[in-house]
């Protein structure tokens, strides 16, 4: 046995068996949700590819009875990517390219309606941007936008424009802007658009928040006001003078994880209250267990006795 091995190692011809490289099986991801509300699941796997430089994802529908709806598939990285319609047999295209320093450009597609949009995005100062949108098939004018530090404004192309109008008329440019400026202890912010404009005062210190807002011409007047009492304990309410409507709404936290809210909307008449367990806004990922719960009840004021009880969870599974 001893002279068999010694052979083998002394024979410069004999080849030592290599293992097979085999790449990592990329992690999966099943999250699904129910909503009390509709009675429907949602569903969706996920899984990331190329050392997590794409993403292919698979998402439906479906009722109590087993019917399935909705289903898409999609793949997503960070320059391109395609969300496939399974019962549309339609694809939606979306890519975003760096062609030099300071100028990106942008573009949508869907496929069967033959729509598609196109963006450039170029920087002229520091936090100065302007975006160039044409769609395509072009069809006028591209929406010009220019975005600076303090507001932005725009320009596009009126859309109402009446059909007796001559066709080599000039063609009417319809404008829309936000400007915000520091006025003594808060920020004003002024937005036109469509002939509205709307001027929104916003005060806010560690404690209190106070937010008058006018709509010109119609001088539709509306107040919000927020108190936080502690960490845990924040009053909203919000007055509109016009309609005399009103809601109000009371939050307490525990911790990050847990919330507990009532409110009152005098305006669809209805007493409302609900419990929390994971970030309201967050993801489930970051819930206990990976799993996010929301129970509502809601208590009509004029049919006390068709209050609903409803719920909302959502779970996520890391395979």
């Amino acid at each position: 046995m001893s002279e068999m091995a010694e052979s083998v190692s002394s024979n410069p011809n004999s080849e030592i068996p290599q293992r097979r490289w085999v790449p990592p099986r990329p992690s999966i991801r099943l999250t699904t949700e129910y909503d009390s509300d509709t009675s429907l699941f949602f569903h969706k796997v996920s899984c990331k590819l190329f050392d997590n430089l794409a993403k292919l994802k698979l998402s439906f529908q479906n009722n109590s009875k087993g019917h399935v709806s909705d289903p898409q598939l999609s793949f997503i990285s960070k320059c391109i990517s395609c969300h496939y319609d399974l019962h549309e047999h339609n694809a939606l295209l979306n890519g975003s390219f760096d062609i030099a320093p300071g100028l990106q450009i942008t573009a949508a597609h869907d496929v069967k309606a033959q729509l598609g949009q196109v963006t450039m995005v170029a920087d002229l100062a520091p936090s100065c941007k302007l975006e160039l949108t044409s769609l395509l098939p072009s069809v006028g004018l591209p929406k010009a936008a220019l975005k600076f530090p303090f507001g932005e404004v725009s320009f596009e192309e009126n859309e109402d424009q009446e059909e007796e109008e001559e066709v080599d008329a000039a063609p009417k440019l319809a404008f829309s802007g936000i400007l915000k400026a520091q006025v003594h202890k808060g920020i004003l912010n002024a937005q036109y658009r469509e002939d509205m404009l709307n001027l929104r005062y916003s005060f806010k210190d560690e404690q209190t928040t106070f937010i008058p807002s006018i709509s010109l011409p119609s001088n539709a007047l509306s107040v919000s006001f927020k108190r936080r009492f502690s960490p845990s304990d924040k009053l909203s309410y919000l007055y509109n003078f016009d309609t005399n409507y009103w809601s109000a709404v009371y939050k307490h936290t525990v911790g990050k994880d847990y919330k507990v809210k009532a409110g009152y909307d005098s305006e669809i008449r209805l007493g409302w209250a609900s419990i929390w367990v994971g970030d309201e806004d967050g993801k489930a990922k970051t819930a206990p267990m990976k799993t996010k719960v929301q129970l509502m009840l809601q208590v009509p004021k004029d049919d006390i006795r068709s209050s609903a009880l409803m719920f909302r969870v959502k779970k996520r599974w890391d395979i």
